[in-house]
C-alpha cells in the first residue's frame, strides 16, 4: 500500500487538475454559446440562398458555368474541417474515421484540403496527398476565412487539379451531439425541389447567377466552419464535464485510500506500544 505522503501528493494532483478541467469548460460553455447563436444565424440565410439559386437554375436551365459543369471524374477533393487543438473527446477522431471510410470506398485518386491543425497532421503522416491546408483560423472563424478557403478551392476545380469537391465536418445537433456529415460542393448540383416564389431579377438572371455560384460555394463553407467550431466547443464542454467528474471520483476513492493508510498506521504504532509494555512486565 501506498504510503499516507504518496497518497496525499497524487490527491493534490487530481485536484490541480480537476480546477483546470472545470475551469475549461466553463470556457467552452461561454464559447459554445457565442457559436451556437452564429449557426442559429447562418443556416437560414444558406437555406434562403440555395432556395434562390435553385429558382435561377430553373429560369437558366441552359446556362454554362465552369462551377455547374460535370466533367469525367479522375481526382476528388475533401475538405476536411477539424479542430486547432485538441482535448475535445471524438470529435476529431470520429471525423477523421469517417473520412477514412470514404477515402476506402471511393475509387478515384483522392487530394485533400485540410482546415485545421488535427487533420493536417493526421494525414500529413498518411499517403493521402494535402493539396492545400489552412490552420489558426481560430474560435470565432469569419467570412473572410470562408472566402480565402473558396477561392483556392474554385480554383483547383476550374484549373482542372479536382474533377469533385466534398465537404466533411460535425455538423452541430446539441452540446452533447455532433453528427459527422459529408456534402458535395463541386460541381454545384441543381436542387430539384424549387420553390414556387416568385422573383424579378435585376440585372439578368444569368448574371446574377455568375454572381451566386461562387457566393453559394463560400457560404456553405462559412456555415461549414461555424458548425464546426459549434461542435467542437460542445465536445470540449462535454469532455472537460466528463473529466471533472472523473477527477471528483478520483479523489473520493484516493482519500479512502489516505483514511485506511492512516488507520493502518495507527493500528500499527497501537500494536507496538502494546507489544511493548507486553515487554516490560
Amino acid at each position: 500500500m501506498a504510503s499516507a505522503r504518496d497518497i496525499r501528493r497524487r490527491i493534490r494532483g487530481v485536484r490541480n487538475m480537476q480546477q483546470i478541467t472545470k475551469a475549461m469548460k466553463m470556457v467552452a460553455a461561454s464559447k459554445l454559446r457565442k457559436a451556437q447563436e452564429k449557426v442559429i444565424a447562418a443556416r437560414p440565410y444558406a437555406r434562403q440562398l440555395q432556395e434562390v439559386l435553385a429558382r435561377l437554375a430553373q429560369d437558366q436551365a441552359d446556362v454554362t458555368h465552369p462551377l455547374l459543369m460535370e466533367r469525367p471524374v479522375q481526382r476528388v477533393g475533401y475538405i476536411i474541417i477539424t479542430s486547432d487543438r485538441g482535448l475535445c473527446g471524438g470529435y476529431n477522431t470520429n471525423l477523421i474515421r469517417m473520412t477514412n471510410s470514404s477515402i476506402a470506398e471511393e475509387t478515384h485518386d483522392v487530394r485533400l484540403v485540410a482546415v485545421g491543425r488535427k487533420g493536417r497532421d493526421f494525414y500529413r503522416r498518411g499517403k493521402i496527398e494535402t493539396i492545400a491546408e489552412f490552420v489558426g483560423l481560430g474560435d470565432n472563424p469569419s467570412y473572410g476565412q470562408a472566402k480565402e478557403i473558396a477561392q483556392e478551392v474554385i480554383g483547383l476545380y476550374e484549373s482542372g487539379e479536382l474533377d469533385e469537391v466534398y465537404l466533411l465536418y460535425n455538423e452541430f445537433v446539441s452540446a452533447i451531439s455532433q453528427r459527422p456529415t459529408r456534402i458535395k460542393l463541386l460541381p454545384i448540383e441543381k436542387p430539384k425541389q424549387v420553390s414556387n416564389t416568385e422573383y424579378i431579377f435585376e440585372p439578368s438572371a444569368e448574371e446574377i447567377l455568375t454572381t451566386l455560384l461562387p457566393k453559394y460555394v463560400e457560404t456553405q463553407i462559412f456555415r461549414t466552419l461555424l458548425e464546426g467550431k459549434a461542435s467542437e466547443m460542445g465536445a470540449k464542454m462535454t469532455a472537460m464535464g466528463a473529466a471533472t467528474d472523473n477527477a471528483k471520483e478520483a479523489i473520493e476513492r484516493l482519500t479512502l485510500q489516505l483514511n485506511r493508510a492512516r488507520q493502518a498506521a495507527i493500528t500499527t504504532e497501537i500494536s507496538e506500544i502494546v507489544g511493548g509494555a507486553s515487554a516490560l512486565e
